[in-house]
């Protein structure tokens, strides 16, 4: 089994992430990528297995107009400093993957800016696709080149030269060798000449048989590029769009389909473990997707916990909203601290990725079992999961009201490892009640909330002892309230709660005990006794 079809992903887009300035205008390198060192305890937190960084070579503006492959942005800092980053990632576990812009290059590429200079005289004409001296280029060269999807600040390079090859090849070595990096995400693959990927298949995993090879595909059958002679996983665009769209127009049977298409009995990406997302740099965040951000645990849950790797972009596990809007991509790429998002984000959707993460970890069916639908309604989905004989469930309700699944299990016990909660199986028949926008993963050993943390594979702090008639704060705004009760039901999902007055209004509230005492950043516990 290889490592990536076990793994948790986070998605970073690192001139946004690190807010740099939007054109690269020379000068001296700046350090600001060591930004992701801070956001390491984070990381381990939601479980991530490995960070996929977006275009980190040195480039003109957006990071896809390449103008050095060997060479660190210098708006990101230095080649020094990035070693140190990958060293510290990988000490805690973490591996490093980097966007191969390799199809077009940015035009102040240094081969490019040869033939500018030199004209026909240059050695690398023949470096660039459909490069001719039989005109002029909209860019005012006195020659003509192809530019990617027709942008001409973005030059095409000729993938059938293999000099070219041999330079991008070259280029990769170097960051395996100095750098140790595990992967490698393919921008624009789907342009991408295939001999070109079939020698950089043979060249990656020879040097390292674990090296992940991953291309960004739109449109089409996967299985042309996702094989064993070229990638080892593609983006999932098609589940992707079916994740949101399904929960927008109320429709599980979208999704539902794709998925049994993809991966269900005679599905046609059998053994492929495609890339799941539910947003990324190029597409709207999911927050701002979906039309009730009640839909995101839901959205989250499917995707954990469907076939495939899982994805998170960085921010949207706060529920960070973002648009592309006025021709520009910079609302899904902003710069972001830490510390506003503990502050303000929505701390329940990143909780419940905390736990995702967790239940990810625990039970390989999850990750790697074969797929197939219990029942599935409009508004209601429940599928299961299955390998070396362990089963897990998965129960969604995008319906405003409770709603109910009866179904057939030879699994003799469930219980729900999201709440905790047991739920009722009798004679081979299982019976749930779910709240509603609520998911349930329903499983025969809760290993996830009845083991210690370090067996999750995730570092919380000790359970809090609750005690009713004491003071706690709130770390998050400063609040203090007294604890009314420790151990009040939900009478409707059986879930846990506590019952609390705020000092500074009288209020009465009600939280769920998960909440309570779980962990609001850095590790620490959300509520503090006084």
């Amino acid at each position: 089994m290889n490592w990536y079809e076990n793994a948790v992903m986070y998605h970073i887009y690192p001139l946004g992430f690190c807010g740099a300035p939007k054109c690269n205008e020379g000068g001296e390198p700046v350090n600001r990528l060591e930004k992701v060192l801070d956001w390491i305890p984070h990381l381990k937190e939601l479980g991530v297995d490995a960070v996929y960084f977006g275009p980190v070579f040195e480039s003109v503006e957006h990071g896809y107009d390449t103008t050095d492959y060997r060479v660190i942005d210098r708006r990101l800092g230095t080649n020094e400093m990035f070693a140190h980053i990958c060293d510290e990632l990988h000490k805690n576990g973490i591996r490093v993957i980097l966007d191969g812009v390799f199809n077009h290059v940015g035009r102040n590429f240094w081969a490019f800016k040869d033939v500018q200079e030199k004209g026909q005289a240059s050695e690398y004409c023949d470096w660039f696709a459909g490069l001719n001296f039989g005109g002029q280029s909209p860019c005012g060269d006195n020659f003509w080149y192809e530019g990617w999807n027709g942008y001409y600040n973005l030059v095409k390079l000729n993938l059938r030269n293999w000099h070219v090859c041999d330079y991008l090849i070259d280029a990769v070595g170097m960051w395996m060798d100095q750098f140790h990096i595990d992967g490698i995400r393919f921008d624009a693959a789907d342009c991408v000449d295939f001999d070109f990927f079939r020698r950089i298949h043979n060249f990656c995993k020879e040097r390292n048989p674990e090296f992940w090879l991953m291309g960004e595909i739109i449109h089409g059958d996967y299985k042309r590029w996702a094989n064993p002679e070229m990638l080892d996983s593609v983006t999932n665009y098609e589940c992707y769009k079916g994740i949101y769209s399904s929960h927008n127009d109320k429709n599980y049977f979208e999704i539902n389909y794709s998925i049994n298409r993809q991966f269900g009995n005679g599905g046609i990406y059998q053994g492929v473990a495609l890339y799941n997302f539910v947003d990324n740099h190029d597409v709207n965040r999911l927050a701002s997707t979906l039309c009730d951000q009640r839909y995101l645990p839901l959205c989250y849950t499917l995707m954990y916990c469907m076939p495939g790797i899982p994805s998170v972009y960085y921010g949207s596990e706060y529920g960070v909203m973002g648009r592309h809007e006025n021709n520009s991509d910079d609302g899904l790429r902003p710069c972001l601290d830490l510390d506003d998002l503990n502050r303000s984000g929505n701390l329940d959707l990143y909780r419940h990725l905390v736990k995702l993460g967790r239940i990810y970890h625990a039970y390989p069916a999850l990750r790697t079992g074969s797929y197939y639908t219990v029942e599935v309604r409009n508004r209601q989905l429940l599928f299961a999961k299955e390998q070396d004989g362990r089963t897990v469930y998965v129960a969604l309700n995008l319906e405003d009201c409770p709603s109910e699944f009866r179904f057939g299990t030879h699994v003799p016990s469930l219980v729900d490892v999201i709440s905790g909660q047991p739920v009722q199986v009798e004679n081979g028949g299982a019976w749930i009640r779910m709240a509603p926008f609520s998911s349930m993963i329903l499983v025969e050993d809760d290993i996830v909330n009845q083991t210690e943390p370090e067996a999750a594979a995730v570092a919380v702090p000790e359970p809090t002892v609750l005690e009713a008639g004491a003071k706690y704060r709130d770390v998050l705004d400063g609040s203090v309230c007294e604890l009314l009760q420790t151990s009040v039901r939900h009478a409707e999902t059986q879930e846990e709660l506590v019952v609390y007055r705020k000092e500074q209004d009288g209020s009465v509230w009600a939280m769920p005990k998960l909440i309570f005492t779980g962990t609001a950043h850095d590790n620490q516990p959300r509520f503090e006794k006084l």
